[in-house]
């Protein structure tokens, strides 16, 4: 990639594979795209693989208003064995053979019960600080770990396949939700224990893995241009207000303008001129006031 083609902003939908953290790929961006300013919306486990979103130049700017979106993916549940991290690189806790004795309508029930709002406790070994510290360097020197449940909601659930000890599982969650812990609250409910082998993320909003760029072919201008995003485009889940002068110059510059007939009455909206990213801006009162300007 060229410097001039370095130097742009966007976003980038990676495929990361098992094995590198999430920020081994933004390292690995920084390389290849001749950019420093590469950050990413939402961090996968080193087994986990999947849509990764990488904001690049400018569009770092953007990052907070990805990094809430709703998402999807598949995992594989393995009931009967308990793990410390709730996933298959941990250290086994416990092992039951009580899932011999299981019918699937009754995995099928207890996957359902776990739709819809609630509370969740995060692993113990997560990302999560409490005064400061990540949890998993914590829990790695052996001192006690207590957090809190957070909220979550898990928008859809189901069963793809069960081959058990094995449910394969597509889950459609807010953001914040730990697949590891669905996992291990499945095992809990169905009296097995169970910890996750396998997790995939397919969907970030409306963005699909099957657009994302493998992250082998990062050093490749073409196929990094054919999966790149504009910021605008980025955008495509907020509402999407257009401006024409004066009123473009004076948002561009900070100053807040009497909002079209047209947009929204009150939230978070898309400021652009021309097709191409002005400003967000919160609309209130009447009035666009910029949040973050772009001109």
């Amino acid at each position: 990639m060229t410097a001039e083609a370095g130097d742009r902003s966007g976003v980038l939908p990676v495929d990361k594979p098992e094995g590198p953290t999430s920020h081994d790929i933004v390292a690995r961006a920084r390389r290849a795209l001749h950019q420093r300013r590469i950050g990413h919306t939402g961090t996968l486990d080193p087994f986990a693989s999947g849509l990764l979103l990488l904001c690049i130049g400018r569009a770092t700017r953007l990052a907070e208003y990805l990094t809430g979106l709703d998402k999807t993916y598949r995992a594989t549940a393995r009931l009967g064995t308990a793990t410390d991290t709730d996933d298959r690189t941990g250290q086994v806790l416990a092992v039951s053979d009580a899932w011999r004795g299981l019918m699937a309508a009754q995995v099928e029930e207890a996957v359902r019960s776990l739709a819809g709002r609630q509370l969740q406790v995060p692993p113990v070994y997560s990302a999560k600080k409490v005064e400061g510290e990540r949890m998993y360097e914590r829990a790695r020197r052996g001192a006690a770990v207590a957090l809190p449940p957070v909220p979550v909601t898990l928008h859809r659930i189901e069963v793809l396949g069960l081959d058990l000890p094995d449910v394969e599982l597509e889950v459609e969650c807010s953001s914040g939700t730990y697949i590891r812990a669905l996992a291990r609250d499945l095992g809990e409910r169905l009296g097995t224990g169970a910890h996750l082998t396998a997790l995939r993320r397919t969907r970030v909003g409306s963005l699909d893995v099957a657009g994302a760029l493998p992250v082998e072919r990062l050093d490749d201008p073409d196929a990094v241009s054919g999966a790149w995003l504009a910021p605008v485009d980025a955008l495509a889940h907020l509402p999407r207000v257009e401006l024409g002068e004066p009123q473009a110059s004076e948002i561009g510059h900070g100053v807040a303008v009497t909002a079209p007939a047209a947009a929204p009455a009150a939230g978070t909206v898309v400021v652009v001129e021309g097709g191409a990213l002005l400003a967000i801006a919160e609309a209130m009162d009447g009035m666009l006031r910029p949040i973050k300007v772009f001109r």
